[in-house]
């Protein structure tokens, strides 16, 4: 059988990490879980408190469809005692190969220690046409879920049962947490949703970079009415960018959002042309250094758009 290079270079990776990583035994009794976003992080550290070691493979900044796989994970994942995931495709690129690569059944899926938080899900953009004419289209669903907070303690849960499973002994405290976790993130729902209504953004129309929003659309009650990307991953054309700022023009959307990670040279020339407020919105923990838990994730994205609505913003 034929080798890909990715499996050619894994022995080589894993004995890299070793040597680089000799003290990478664990130095503590505490459950070890290794997660693929600062998002999945946050939560377990808010579930599992101080029974739990919380690391994240990708950093908030990062576009999670594309992470470079580096020899360190392979150790993380070897010490795992429980894995998370986003799902849905979302890791497709980079996770597979470094799970089956890291030599630990456990956190495999079905194993006990692996979890993808998807699990329990309202899905949304589910199925659709596929091919490379389509762009990066995800059959299984759009994977940015956790940008509606409502999903947060579904994710939360789905952790929590992961957590238990592989320490029995922390499910009540594990069950504990999860209900007060919960409980705070439908205080602050109340409270983000009023202010959504307030600053304006509940019922406008809205253009974004990427297909990044649906969920933060309906939790926040706006329209996504069309993308800088004309399919998710292709390059707009001259002509779409054209009919796009004629569109917005048309329809006086005064809001474009756009994440970090993509050039912001064409949503500022489309900004620019149609008056639109552009706001380069963090779609994760860790995006920005002013964003570190779940919950300062929505109070940092409302508190940008609200400055970019009332003309305070760039």
């Amino acid at each position: 059988m034929r080798l890909t290079p990715w499996q050619r270079a894994v022995p080589l990776l894993l004995a890299l990490a070793i040597v680089a990583a000799p003290h990478a035994a664990r130095a503590d009794k505490k459950i070890y879980v290794v997660t693929t976003t600062e998002d999945l992080a946050s939560i377990t550290n808010e579930v599992g408190g101080d029974l739990v070691t919380v690391e994240s493979l990708s950093k908030g900044y990062q576009d999670p469809h594309f992470v470079d796989a580096k020899p360190s994970y392979l150790v993380k994942l070897k010490k795992a005692d429980l894995f998370v995931e986003v799902g849905r495709d979302l890791e497709v690129g980079w996770v597979p190969g470094l799970l089956n690569s890291a030599r630990n059944s456990k956190i495999l899926p079905g194993g006990a220690g692996f979890v993808d938080a998807s699990k329990n899900i309202q899905v949304l953009e589910l199925g659709g046409p596929v091919g490379r004419e389509q762009g990066d289209v995800h059959p299984l669903g759009n994977p940015h879920y956790w940008l509606d907070p409502e999903n947060g303690i579904i994710m939360a849960a789905a952790i929590r049962d992961g957590l238990s499973r592989v320490s029995p002994a922390g499910a009540a405290t594990f069950a504990s947490r999860y209900a007060d976790f919960e409980k705070r993130v439908r205080a602050k729902e109340v409270e983000w949703k009023q202010r959504a209504k307030s600053i304006g953004l509940t019922g406008t129309r809205v253009v974004t970079y990427h297909r990044s929003w649906p969920y933060f659309a309906r939790a926040f009650g706006f329209e996504v009415m069309d993308f800088v990307e004309p399919k998710p991953g292709v390059p707009p054309t001259p002509k779409h960018i054209q009919d796009l700022t004629t569109e917005m023009k048309a329809q006086n959307v005064k809001l474009l959002l756009v994440e970090p990670y993509f050039d912001p040279k064409m949503p500022q020339q489309i900004a620019r042309t149609t008056g639109a407020a552009l706001v380069i919105l963090p779609p994760s923990v860790g995006a920005t250094k002013e964003v570190t838990s779940y919950l300062g994730l929505f109070d940092a994205q409302l508190a940008l758009i609200q400055n970019a609505l009332t003309g305070k913003g760039s």
